[in-house]
């Protein structure tokens, strides 16, 4: 059973400075978290209610950050970027 998806100011941003080949990947990765929320590694420490679900997009290693409600089955999509700098920012 699929869940909802919201999506962040800030990853509406993020999603809007991507290349029409990357926006195509990020849609398919979105599909697959959709499908299978627990699909994405749960992170420690600051991070802790943040999942990061990684995928490959041009030959470069992307990260779509997300948060999961259990209870209304919804998905926040959080930040989708490069890996390089992706945890600085999210603690930001």
């Amino acid at each position: 059973m699929t869940w909802s998806v919201n999506q962040t100011r800030r990853f509406a941003r993020q999603y809007k400075k991507l290349h029409d080949n990357t926006v195509a990947d990020v849609d398919d990765a979105v599909d697959k978290v959709r499908q299978n929320p627990e699909i994405g590694d749960k992170k420690k420490g600051d991070l802790a209610t943040l999942y990061v679900y990684k995928f490959h997009s041009g030959g470069q290693l992307y990260l779509l950050g997300y948060t999961i409600d259990a209870a209304i089955r919804l998905v926040y999509l959080e930040a989708v970027g490069s890996h390089e700098n992706f945890y600085r920012d999210m603690k930001r």
